[in-house]
């Protein structure tokens, strides 16, 4: 891993989980010193997230952390339905015995995680497991997409949700999701999916509201 991979690790964890907020600079300056890294890692850093839409360039500022924006937001959430409803319609066709564990195993791993209450775990556990719905799609763009359009779909959910009291039965949500992808119920299993990333883009916006 080079010095401009761990620098894009970093600041993508950060802004991920909200450490850098929407609309804060990213100076370069403030960024050696918060990571202990020269300015060229960092500048091919940002680069990097500007072209994932997770900093942008302000005009006489250098990068910012991209603003929330809920017309984005529900971009971003029905181009990642579009992606991985037909990710996972083709991983149903396609999955072998491998697939079929992979599921299960990021099913349990994500259920201890949220009965454990470890927010990192649980957003790293979850990320796998819908990765795992879609792991034997057989393409290697509709993966590379789905992942950008992942972050760009969370970082709205981690930050926002944190501390959401309404009721939902959100690990209920994936279990239906495992089964119908097992059972391999090609029509419903899609359909569960885009109503699971929908539902949580209506808290999302709600949230934003309140």
């Amino acid at each position: 891993m080079t010095l401009a991979d761990t620098a894009y690790d970093s600041l993508r964890r950060d802004i991920m989980r909200g450490h850098l907020p929407p609309g804060q600079p990213l100076r370069l300056e403030a960024l050696r010193s918060r990571y202990d890294m020269g300015f060229s890692p960092l500048r091919e850093a940002l680069n990097r997230l500007q072209s994932e839409r997770l900093v942008v360039s302000a005009s006489m500022k250098g990068f910012i952390v991209a603003p929330l924006s809920l017309p984005e937001m529900w971009e971003a959430i029905e181009a990642r339905v579009l992606v991985e409803t037909e990710a996972l319609r083709l991983s149903i066709l396609r999955g072998d015995d491998v697939w079929e564990a992979g599921i299960v195993a990021a099913l349990h791993a994500l259920g201890r995680a949220a009965a454990r209450g470890e927010p990192e775990a649980l957003e790293a556990r979850h990320a796998e497991f819908h990765l795992s719905l879609i792991a034997a799609c057989g393409s290697g763009w509709l993966l590379d997409f789905a992942r950008k359009l992942s972050a760009a779909t969370e970082r709205y959910r981690a930050p926002v949700l944190a501390g959401d009291t309404a009721p939902r039965d959100v690990q209920g949500e994936h279990a239906a999701l495992a089964e119908a992808a097992l059972a391999r119920r090609a029509d419903e299993a899609p359909a569960l999916l885009a109503v699971h990333y929908r539902r949580t883009g209506e808290r999302i916006a709600a949230r934003m509201a309140a």
